[in-house]
Formats: C-alpha cells, sequence, structure tokens
C-alpha cells in the first residue's frame, strides 16, 4: 500500500533527475485555482491532459470543421485529427528536448476545445455579430474553467490553460512546454491542409514556389521532419524554442502560400459565406427565443452572463453537423407526419 501511494512522488522525483533544467516540472506547477488533492500516481500535468481526453468538448471535435467543410470522403482532417497531430508534433520535440511531454500533451488536446463549428468561419461568424469579443482561444479556456462539467469547469493548472489561451501567434506561453506546442499547431496545419488540397484537386506539390521547396523539402513528408528536426536541432540546451531564420521565413511563405491558393479559394470561400450566414441566423433565432437555450446554458442567465455571451457558448459547442440540423429543424420545412 505504501509502494502504491509513492508512485505519483517517484514520477515527479523522476522528473527532477532527468528532464532538461528548462522544463517545467510537475512539482513546481502554480496549481489549480480550486485545491484539490494530488492524485496518489498521476502528477499534475498528466491528470489534466486525462481530464481533458475524458471531456464532452474533446469528443465534439470529430466533427468539427478543419479547413474544408463537411467533405466528402474519409480522410480530411477534421479539428480533432488536426489536434492529434499537434499532440504528436509537440511530444516529438518535448521528448527530444526532455522537456514535460504531459504539459505538452495536455495543452496540445487542448488548444481548440472551444472552436466553433465550420473552423475559422464560424469563428468569425460569432465575433462579428456579437457584441463581446469572440476568440477560441479564449473559448477554449472558458470552457475549461467554467462550461464544462455542468458549469464546474476542469479545473486544470496555470500551465496549461496558460498554453491553451496562448496557442496561437500573437501568444506568449509562460513554459517552453507551451511554445513548443504553439509552434506545433502551425506545423501541422501547414502541413495537413496542404495535404488535404492535394487531395482536393486545389493544388499539386509543384504549385509551391521552389525557394520554399529549397528550403523545406520536396514533398509533405520531407517538410514536416525538416521543420521538427530544426526546432529540436536548435533549441537543444537553450532556455527557448525556437527554429533557424531560413526554416522559420520559409515556413511563414509557406503559411502565406496557403492562405492565398487555399484558405482564400473562391471555391472554400463560397461554402464559407454559407456557414457565416448559417452561424448568425442561429444566433440571431436563440437570442429571440432564448429559452430554446439548453438549461445547463439557462443557467448561466441566472448568474448574469450576458446572453449574447451564452448564445455564443452554446453555437460554439455545435458540431457541423449538429448545427446543419439544428438550422433545418428550425428554418427548412419537415415532411408531414400527421
Amino acid at each position: 500500500m505504501m509502494e502504491h501511494k509513492l508512485i505519483r512522488e517517484n514520477q515527479e522525483q523522476w522528473e527532477r533527475e532527468y528532464l532538461s533544467p528548462y522544463a517545467s516540472l510537475s512539482c513546481e506547477s502554480k496549481g489549480r485555482d480550486r485545491y484539490e488533492a494530488p492524485c496518489d500516481i498521476r502528477p499534475i500535468y498528466q491528470r489534466d491532459r486525462d481530464r481533458i481526453l475524458h471531456s464532452k468538448a474533446f469528443r465534439r471535435l470529430k466533427d468539427k470543421t478543419q479547413v474544408f467543410l463537411t467533405p466528402n470522403g474519409d480522410h480530411y482532417r477534421t479539428r480533432l485529427t488536426h489536434t492529434l497531430e499537434v499532440s504528436q508534433n509537440a511530444r516529438t520535440i518535448a521528448k527530444a528536448l526532455r522537456l514535460n511531454e504531459d504539459l505538452v500533451e495536455a495543452i496540445a488536446l487542448g488548444h481548440d476545445l472551444g472552436h466553433t463549428p465550420f473552423g475559422h468561419a464560424g469563428e468569425r461568424a460569432l465575433d462579428e455579430i456579437c457584441p463581446y469579443p469572440f476568440e477560441h482561444s479564449e473559448q477554449s479556456v472558458r470552457l475549461v474553467e467554467l462550461l464544462e462539467k455542468d458549469g464546474r469547469g476542469l479545473n486544470l493548472s496555470f500551465e496549461v490553460r496558460d498554453g491553451i489561451r496562448n496557442h496561437q501567434t500573437a501568444g506568449v506561453p509562460v513554459t517552453l512546454e507551451g511554445k513548443i506546442v504553439r509552434l506545433s499547431d502551425k506545423i501541422a496545419y501547414i502541413h495537413h491542409d496542404m495535404d488535404d488540397a492535394i487531395r482536393g484537386n486545389i493544388l499539386q506539390e509543384k504549385d509551391i514556389p521552389v525557394e520554399i521547396r529549397q528550403v523545406l523539402g520536396e514533398n509533405i513528408k520531407e517538410r514536416l521532419n525538416h521543420m521538427i528536426h530544426d526546432i529540436v536541432i536548435h533549441s537543444q540546451g537553450k532556455p527557448d524554442i525556437m527554429m533557424s531564420e531560413d526554416v522559420w521565413n520559409a515556413m511563414m511563405k509557406l503559411r502565406k502560400f496557403l492562405f492565398v491558393e487555399v484558405y482564400e479559394n473562391k471555391a472554400v470561400r463560397r461554402e464559407e459565406q454559407k456557414a457565416i450566414l448559417l452561424v448568425q441566423t442561429l444566433y440571431k433565432h436563440y437570442l429571440e427565443h432564448i429559452d430554446l437555450l439548453p438549461k445547463d446554458y439557462l443557467k448561466f442567465l441566472n448568474e448574469g452572463t450576458p446572453k449574447e455571451v451564452v448564445v455564443c457558448d452554446y453555437i460554439a459547442s455545435m458540431s457541423d453537423k449538429f448545427a446543419i440540423a439544428t438550422f433545418e429543424s428550425f428554418y427548412i420545412p419537415q415532411s408531414w407526419q400527421g
């Protein structure tokens, strides 16, 4: 029994002895907003990872758009598969640098929990129509702090929430593990969005400018491998996570190329405009019929949360399929079944 109780302490001791001096140690976490007794077998970041993995919000990611809306085909990425690829990239880098794998995995698995249906189109739709700013990174934090578990939230550690909040380009995570996820997110979507664009006959490998291919590689596999290796090589033994200047510049050029050729592609944007109309129509409908919200959301109104925010909370939680089905139930005539 005594050995059982020492499992977590032994893992924390292993971290102190093995991990890099720049790693975030579980035993040095700033902790949770609400105190909880430590788990007997899991360090704090592993416990956070498990909570995210078992959350309802995580399961909903399987039916949320990454780039291509409700595509015909089994192999296009969803928000869930994107999240798993970010996690894998981040763990590979963290392991090579002897940083905290549990922390990077928790941040990676949670970074997009608050994403809307229909990807960034849904995010823009809510941000445009709601008087309060809407951003998916902040919504992810709001979800783990409040919305999950019937208003109790997941009570995650400070470091995990900080990494989720700051996973976008403008963010500055306080841990190296958070910085790994921030870069891994870019690498993942640059890698898989190019792959999906080729699958969707929007692009071919030869369309990528030669100067980018000369630096990063001639195909998707080479580029992914090169970017991850570059981060590991240039971050070893340093109190920061970085890339070489030439690889960083080439990666950002490839990102810009994808924005022009894929994210702003007329065929893709045409479907996005439909998604924006759908999301904003649902928003207006729920504002006018606030009593239609589930009880779990109505209670936030009674606690003083503005109704616009509560409506955004509910719509952001929807999967693509559920949003479409809800819209149809409100506005598309159904067959009479008298």
